[in-house]
C-alpha cells in the first residue's frame, strides 16, 4: 500500500468523540476507495463497505421513508451476511453514494445515534447534483447539515511519493533543514532529488500509475495506465455533463495543454474555438473546475490580503489536476526530454507551471496569480501565508527575475520564492529554491 498523508487524518477524525460524518470527494483515480477500505480494516473491529455502483440492490437499504438507525441496522444485517455493528468500533463506508441520495439524507439520523462511524465517498462530478447528467445521480430529500465533514483527496503529493520510492521522513526532515537554514544542498544529493522530481513530473501522482512504476520502474506500463485514466475522464464527461455541454467541457479539456504552451498563459477561449468567448464556454469551465479535473488560478488586481477579494473573473490559468496525465497528452518524446532536462519552448515552462501549482493545492493553498495590464511584469504564484502574500516565481531552469523584482520593489514582501532547476540561494528575503522544495512551502 502507497503511504498516505490523508491516513494520518482519518487517525485524528477517528479519535473525536463527537465527530460528524466524513464525506471524501475527489477525481476519479486519486485512491479513495483504497484508503478508506485500509482504514476500517486496519483501525476498527469491524468494517461494513457499501458501493452503490457495484451492487444496485443495497439502495433498497435506504428505500423507504423509515430511516431511523435501527431500521437502517436491520436492513444492513439482511442484505450483507455476518455483519456486526460493534458499537464505538464500527466503520461503515457508504462508497459511490451521489448514486443513492437517500443514503445521504440517512447519515444525520446514524451520526445521531452514535454506534457506528461514518465516512461516504463519491466524484465531485456526481456529488454535484445539479450539474449531473447521470440518471441514477438525484438530489437528498434533505442533506446532512451539521452531521458531515466534508474533504478533498487529491493524487499523491512530492513527499509521498518519496515515501513510495522508499525515502523515509528523517530522509525528507534532512532535507528541510537546508531549506529553514537557506544553505545549500550537497551537489550529488540536490542532483539526486532534482532528478526524482523530474521522474515526479513524468510519473505523476495517481496511486496505480506510482504503484505501477515502483514495481517495475518501465515508463511504458505506465503510460498504459495513464492513458487508461485520461479516457475515463473522457468518459466521465460523456456520461455526467448535461446535453451540448459534454461537447464544449471536452473541447476545453482538450485545450489546456495548447494553453499551457503558449508564452502567455492565460485561458484564452479562443483557443478552444476561434471566435470564441465566456458566453459560449464559461459554464464548461465551471464543470471542469467542479469536477476536480482541473485547477483554477485567478489573476488579481492586487496583492493583499485577502486575495479572493481582488480576483479577477475572466482572468485565469486552468492546470491539469495530475501534471503526470499532461505530460502522457503530450507523448513519449516530451516525457523523455524532460527526463533528460533538454525540452525547450514554451510547453517546458508550462509543465513546470502545472507541476508547481498541483503542489501548491495540495499544501493546502488556494491558487492566484499576478499579471498586470499595462507592463509585462507576471508572477506565477501568490500565495497568503503568515498573514501576508507571498510571491512564487517559477523558472524551468535558472533564468533572471525582473517581475519578481518589479513586485518586491512595489509589496516589499517579507520572503519571496524562485523555484528553479538549481540550488538553495538567500539574499535579503530572496530565497532561491530548487523545484522539489515546493512540499517546504
Amino acid at each position: 500500500m502507497v503511504k498516505r498523508k490523508m491516513y494520518d487524518y482519518l487517525l485524528n477524525w477517528k479519535k473525536n468523540e463527537k465527530k460528524s460524518a466524513l464525506l471524501i470527494k475527489g477525481a476519479r483515480q486519486v485512491g479513495k476507495t483504497y484508503l478508506v477500505r485500509s482504514f476500517g480494516k486496519n483501525e476498527y473491529k469491524s468494517y461494513i463497505e457499501i458501493n452503490f455502483l457495484k451492487n444496485n440492490a443495497y439502495k433498497a437499504i435506504f428505500s423507504d421513508d423509515n430511516l431511523s438507525a435501527t431500521e437502517i441496522y436491520k436492513r444492513l444485517s439482511a442484505y450483507i451476511p455476518n455483519i456486526k455493528i460493534i458499537p464505538g468500533d464500527t466503520l461503515l463506508f457508504l462508497d459511490e453514494i451521489q448514486v443513492c441520495p437517500q443514503a445521504r439524507t440517512a447519515i444525520k439520523f446514524l451520526v445521531e445515534d452514535g454506534k457506528v462511524d461514518i465516512i461516504s465517498s463519491g466524484s465531485l462530478l456526481g456529488l454535484a447534483y445539479y450539474e449531473d447528467a447521470d440518471e441514477q445521480v438525484k438530489e437528498p430529500t434533505s442533506l446532512p447539515v451539521g452531521y458531515e465533514q466534508q474533504i478533498i483527496m487529491y493524487s499523491l503529493d512530492f513527499e509521498e511519493y518519496l515515501w513510495a520510492n522508499g525515502y523515509d521522513e528523517n530522509s525528507i526532515l534532512y532535507l528541510k533543514e537546508f531549506f529553514d537554514n537557506n544553505k545549500e544542498v550537497p551537489i550529488e544529493l540536490n542532483n539526486k532529488y532534482l532528478m526524482l522530481f523530474k521522474e515526479f513530473i513524468v510519473i505523476g501522482g495517481m496511486p496505480e500509475v506510482v504503484q505501477k512504476f515502483i514495481d517495475t520502474h518501465n515508463f511504458q506500463e505506465v503510460d498504459l495506465i495513464q492513458r487508461k485514466i485520461l479516457t475515463d475522464y473522457q468518459d466521465d464527461i460523456s456520461k455526467h455533463a448535461k446535453g451540448i455541454e459534454k461537447i464544449k467541457v471536452r473541447q476545453c479539456y482538450d485545450s489546456i495543454p495548447r494553453q499551457l504552451a503558449k508564452e502567455y498563459k492565460k485561458f484564452q477561449y479562443s483557443v478552444v474555438e476561434k471566435g470564441k468567448t465566456s458566453r459560449k464556454f464559461g459554464d464548461s469551465i465551471k464543470w471542469l473546475c467542479d469536477s476536480n479535473l482541473v485547477n483554477k488560478c485567478s489573476n488579481v488586481l492586487e496583492a493583499y490580503i485577502p486575495l479572493l477579494g481582488y480576483e479577477i473573473d475572466d482572468q485565469f490559468k486552468l492546470y491539469l489536476n495530475d501534471t503526470g496525465l499532461l505530460c502522457c497528452l503530450y507523448g513519449h518524446e516530451t516525457k523523455l526530454a524532460i527526463l533528460n532536462n533538454t525540452l525547450k519552448g514554451n510547453a517546458k515552462g508550462g509543465i513546470y507551471e502545472n507541476i508547481i501549482s498541483e503542489c501548491l493545492l495540495k499544501r493546502g493553498h488556494r491558487l492566484y496569480y499576478y499579471k498586470t495590464q499595462n507592463s509585462s511584469m507576471e508572477i506565477e504564484f501568490l500565495i497568503e501565508k503568515n498573514g501576508e502574500v507571498i510571491p512564487i516565481e517559477v523558472k524551468a531552469g535558472n533564468d533572471a527575475t525582473p517581475s519578481l523584482n518589479q513586485f518586491i520593489n512595489k509589496y516589499s514582501p517579507s520572503i519571496s520564492y524562485k523555484f528553479i532547476n538549481g540550488n538553495v540561494g538567500y539574499s535579503n528575503g530572496r530565497k532561491t529554491l530548487p523545484h522539489y522544495m515546493v512540499m517546504f512551502i
